[in-house]
């Protein structure tokens, strides 16, 4: 079992940072060591977020068909579930600053990187391509044209891996004004980002499209086509569910049997679908249309959560005292809530619908994640307090 120690300073790896041939020559070393001196040693309060949010994720997966409130919003909104996501893009990319706060070969780390992304992207494929079905489904083997490329462990993958070359490779240095400037090029990865995500998403010119399917109301792949439904567009810049540029991106790149088949949007309340799950024949066309909710666009704003995550890891791996750690997240997780209502009231002037995987969703997410966190760090803190007055006190 691995031992949980707390955050304390070591001169020992302050001179080694000092030697290390790699990008932290231009970084300023952390004053201490994150998990004691042992390599098996974690941090407890992570260890603790983690855990929370696999609870989360459980408890909103089997109560959501009881209490649609926590389940994912069709389209425009924010649930319970819809918080799940971003917490472990966010932990991912904290614990990234602790795994990569001493990096000797950036070589041989990139590779280690790549190749653990690579078996995650493979196992989501496994798990979420098709490849498994369930209990009541009488089905038995793959179907190559219809397999989920994109999914849950997939969008993981991609984000875990640009944050982690993010802070393998992008320099840093040291600044006077604040640790934020120290990690210049890591917020320029991240303006980037959002800017070629927002740029296509209102940019790009969705045409008419049309789909094909052979058992209306079935998630059952098959190659016979029995219907032809046709989606009007021609415009851009739309945020709905039938002609935004994300669903024509997926379409376009990995083909329309390869997304998700019942996407969250068909519970809308134009879609009509019925206590047995099928929508009938009246609804709108686009409501049987496959949507990957985890589709190649959003994976920018993902990687965007988890360089966002580093953030506040380095504020953990190199700030020593406790009050200067909350103040540090207090002001970013600031800056994010007043960017995400900045956000928020723009979309309402356009009076538009928001798109599930837009930013603002991520920074509603991410503005709960230090309070929560800092708090289970504050109780850990104040346990330990107690713990050694009372050996004092024996």
């Amino acid at each position: 079992m691995a031992e949980y120690a707390p955050l304390q300073y070591d001169d020992e790896e302050q001179q080694l940072q000092l030697r290390l041939p790699s990008r932290h020559q231009h970084c300023p070393p952390p004053p201490f060591s994150v998990a004691g001196i042992t390599r098996s040693s974690r941090v407890a309060s992570l260890d603790v977020f983690r855990g929370l949010c696999v609870f989360l994720m459980m408890f909103v997966d089997y109560g959501g068909p009881i209490f649609p409130i926590i389940a994912h919003a069709p389209w425009n909104g924010l649930h319970l579930a819809d918080f799940v996501m971003p917490f472990f893009l966010f932990i991912a990319g904290v614990s990234l600053a602790i795994a990569y706060k001493k990096v000797i070969d950036r070589t041989d780390a990139t590779k280690k990187t790549v190749t653990r992304a690579v078996k995650l992207f493979l196992l989501g494929v496994f798990l979420q391509g098709g490849y498994l079905h369930g209990t009541k489904s009488f089905t038995y083997g793959v179907d190559i044209f219809g397999v989920r490329w994109m999914g849950i462990l997939q969008r993981i993958s991609i984000a875990y891996v640009v944050a982690a070359l993010c802070e393998i490779w992008l320099p840093c240095q040291k600044r006077k004004f604040g640790m934020g400037r120290s990690y210049f090029w890591q917020w320029c990865v991240i303006f980037c980002f959002c800017t070629t995500y927002l740029g296509l998403l209102y940019g790009l010119h969705v045409p008419d499209w049309e789909f094909s399917t052979s058992n209306l109301g079935s998630s059952l792949p098959t190659s016979e086509i029995t219907r032809v439904h046709k989606v009007k567009c021609g415009f851009r810049g739309d945020l709905g569910p039938a002609c935004n540029s994300a669903g024509m991106i997926d379409r376009a790149v990995l083909g329309i049997n390869h997304l998700y088949a019942r996407p969250a949007y068909g519970n809308l309340k134009v879609c009509n679908k019925s206590n047995y799950r099928q929508i009938p024949e009246n609804s709108p066309s686009w409501c049987y249309a496959p949507f990957d909710p985890e589709g190649i666009l959003g994976s920018l704003t993902a990687a965007v959560t988890c360089i966002i995550g580093l953030q506040f890891g380095h504020i953990l791996v190199e700030i020593q005292d406790h009050k200067e750690r909350l103040f540090r997240w207090s002001m970013l997780s600031l800056f994010l809530f007043a960017l995400g209502i900045f956000l928020v009231f723009l979309d309402q002037l356009d009076h538009q619908l928001l798109h599930p995987s837009m930013n603002v969703l991520y920074l509603h997410s991410l503005c709960l994640i230090p309070a929560v966190s800092a708090h289970i760090e504050e109780q850990r803190c104040q346990i330990r307090m107690v713990s050694a007055s009372y050996m004092y006190c024996r």
